[in-house]
């Protein structure tokens, strides 16, 4: 029941950029302060190789707008929460070092 809610929190309306998802579901998975996550729109990089990384970037209405950045290509991720910058960055790097 549990792995239903979390899945029921990354909402899918885009492809996710390889390697992401895995980060997203354990973003979810050890934050509860996070509402949900909803990946945006892909556009090709060249600097984005290796594991994926995920930046904060500006606040939004009920969050945070992200960029991850990952196997050639940047994906914008909208972050519902309440949780702090610093908090949400402590957050994110656990789940892409974790």
């Amino acid at each position: 029941m549990r792995l239903r809610a979390e899945q029921g929190k990354l909402k899918i309306e885009h492809s996710i950029i390889d390697g992401l998802r895995p980060v997203l579901e354990r973003l979810l998975r050890d934050s509860p302060g996070i509402r949900s996550v909803i990946p945006g729109v892909i556009r090709p990089v060249r600097n984005a190789r290796g594991l994926p990384n995920v930046r904060i970037t500006v606040p939004v209405t009920n969050g945070w707008k992200a960029i991850a950045l990952s196997a050639g290509a940047r994906q914008e991720l909208f972050i519902s929460t309440d949780l702090s910058k610093d908090e949400l960055e402590l957050a994110l790097h656990s789940a892409c070092h974790g």
